[in-house]
């Protein structure tokens, strides 16, 4: 049982952990033991996900998650299989925490009149070095 919030938790029987074999470093033990661990956990159909927290994961742009509604975290970052477990899974509640929070949404706002007379006076500025720059002054100032 993976506890994600206080009364929202993921049973273990929704998570698949494969173990396959890691790269990197690891010496001889990286070619003969599988430490790295993928797991997956279908968003789609999982039955113990709230309607919102499912909507808000599936709307996110992340490429782990596949076509079918399903995260895959892939956790290779030590050397032993448990730990690496305990990464995905720490991994995959950061993922949920996440989706539990609402974003605020964005309240659209007009620029003030001062900001705007700022930017424009400091565009006018700008323009008046770079046309004192130009050939025919340079021509005027070094004959």
């Amino acid at each position: 049982m993976l506890e994600v919030v206080p009364g929202f938790a993921i049973p273990d029987d929704e998570l698949v952990e494969r173990f396959v074999r890691a790269s990197g470093p690891g010496g001889q033990n990286v070619n003969k033991v599988s430490t790295a661990v993928e797991l997956r956990f279908d968003i789609a159909q999982s039955p113990s996900l709230p309607e919102a927290v499912r909507e808000r994961l599936l709307a996110r742009r992340d490429r782990r998650i596949t076509a079918d509604g399903v995260l895959v975290l892939s956790a290779q970052r030590y050397r032993t299989q448990e730990r690496n477990r305990e990464d995905a899974r720490t991994r995959l509640l950061n993922v949920l925490h996440a989706a539990l929070t609402v974003d605020k949404p964005r309240v659209a706002t007009k620029p003030k009149r001062g900001s705007i007379e700022r930017r424009l006076s400091t565009k006018r500025e700008r323009a008046q070095v770079k046309r004192g720059r130009a050939a025919r002054a340079w021509r005027e100032n070094h004959d």
